[in-house]
């Protein structure tokens, strides 16, 4: 039998709809009936046994994250990646230990790959009940970290891919201390996917030591070799920042955070949630300044909620800013949050 995700399968949507009857308390009922429909169609068009094992365990590691992230969701988390080989004796280590624990007195939590060196610093420093720890199974150097093993929020997993959505998709700010191939990679992440607006903006922090050389090279190299060529643009500068102390590290998160709330696109517009009110006259500024980034004839305006986010009734009372965005600046997008919050 051939099947289908529209409503065309007979006895088969009759079974699903008795299957999730009979396991009772299914939240969003039609997303879970296409996923069981996509895993039956998997069933009958897959004679690899790996592409199954791969499908069933990425499902499984993404449902097991959803459930450890879940009770969080409205607790602020700082991603934190760095080299796994940094001793506790070298300064980059503390500086991260004091990192950590900054970020928790000023209420965030800290999310790192859980395993030894930056990772078991910033874990250190936040102490474990602020701590989540998103390891990968390794055959070498990757075990979990005494600060987040056996703790509740500690997740495994065996593909770099899941742990790599969990790292982003649950953080609101990322901060990179030198590292390896690891590190740079999550680097070049993180900046992909907020460049094309697969991402909502977010702090993107690189925290070196005094004098350190390691992101002002990494960042001389983009605008040697990438910019110059034409391979970005300028703008996309405006995604990370460099700073060589942990205090200018917090303060350019919590900075990010001071009016700006959230964002959500309806349809073509892109709505800004604040946490404060902002005046007309700053709104006609903000127009000025930003007009390269509208749509032709777009606009920038204040706004009650829209129908559509009647799903959040949690931020209902925040007022908003609704923006004929082109969805094509990023970086010009990230300086429009930070002169809102300048405002």
């Amino acid at each position: 039998m051939e099947l289908h995700f529209t409503r065309t399968n007979g006895v088969v949507d009759d079974a699903i709809d008795q299957l999730m009857n009979v396991a009772g308390g299914i939240h969003n009922p039609a997303i879970v009936r296409e996923m069981i429909l996509a895993a039956l169609k998997a069933g009958q068009e897959n004679v690899e046994r790996a592409d199954l094992k791969l499908m069933n365990s990425t499902l499984k590691e993404m449902r097991f994250t959803a459930k450890v992230f879940g009770s969080y969701h409205r607790i602020r988390k700082v991603t934190v990646f760095g080299s796994a080989r940094t001793r506790p004796h070298e300064s980059l280590y503390e500086r991260a230990r004091e990192f950590g624990r900054k970020l928790a007195e000023a209420g965030y939590m800290v999310i790192t790959g859980g395993g030894p060196g930056i990772m078991q610093a910033v874990n250190e420093g936040a102490g474990s009940e602020h701590s989540f720890g998103v390891n990968i199974r390794l055959p070498f150097e990757q075990k979990a970290n005494p600060i987040v093993l056996e703790n509740p929020r500690s997740i495994t997993y065996k593909y770099f891919f899941n742990r790599k959505v969990a790292f982003l998709k649950e953080s609101d700010a990322v901060a990179l201390f030198p590292g390896g191939f690891g590190t740079l990679d999550e680097a070049m992440e993180t900046l992909t996917l907020v460049q094309t607006g697969k991402r909502a903006p977010l702090p993107l922090v690189l925290v070196d030591e005094p004098g350190g050389t390691y992101w002002r090279q990494w960042a001389d190299f983009l605008e040697r070799e990438l910019l110059a060529r034409g391979y970005v643009s300028l703008t996309d500068f405006h995604l990370f920042e460099r700073v060589d102390s942990v205090d200018d590290a917090v303060s350019k998160i919590r900075g990010f955070y001071a009016r700006y709330h959230s964002l959500r696109y309806v349809d073509d517009q892109l709505v800004i949630r604040l946490t404060s009110e902002i005046e007309e006259r700053e709104v006609e500024e903000l127009r000025r300044e930003f007009s390269d980034i509208l749509r032709p004839g777009g606009n920038l305006s204040l706004s009650k909620p829209l129908p559509a986010e009647e799903d959040e009734p949690e931020i209902a009372l925040l007022p908003r800013l609704v923006i004929d965005f082109n969805r094509r600046d990023f970086g010009r997008l990230r300086k429009l949050i930070d002169a809102i919050n300048a405002c």
